[in-house]
């Protein structure tokens, strides 16, 4: 089980970057496009610097949906390798089974 307040603060930073994800889609839209004016261009990087860290998607960690642990995360299951076991064992993950051979 992950500490209660790191899962928090995640959960804060997931509501921050759906904030400001249109904007932030728009500025690097603006930066990317090579017949953007220099102007433009320097006015949209000044704008994406100043936004918070926090706007940024990639600062957002994929957790257990069950326990909040952050490694060994499936994406498909949205679990960590630990729950992805247990859950398959018991029959809770459809289309999972165990391999023996």
């Amino acid at each position: 089980m992950a500490k209660t307040s790191k899962i928090a603060k995640n959960e804060q930073r997931r509501a921050v970057v759906a904030r400001y994800a249109a904007r932030r889609a728009e500025l690097k839209e603006l930066i990317r496009k090579p017949a953007t004016p220099q102007d433009v261009r320097e006015a949209a990087q000044r704008e994406l610097r100043a936004q918070p860290r926090d706007a940024s998607a990639t600062r957002v960690r994929n957790r257990d949906s069950v326990d909040g642990r952050p490694r060994g995360y499936f994406r498909v299951f949205g679990l960590s390798r630990v729950n992805v076991r247990t859950h398959a064992h018991a029959g809770h993950l459809p289309g999972v089974r165990k391999s023996s051979w």
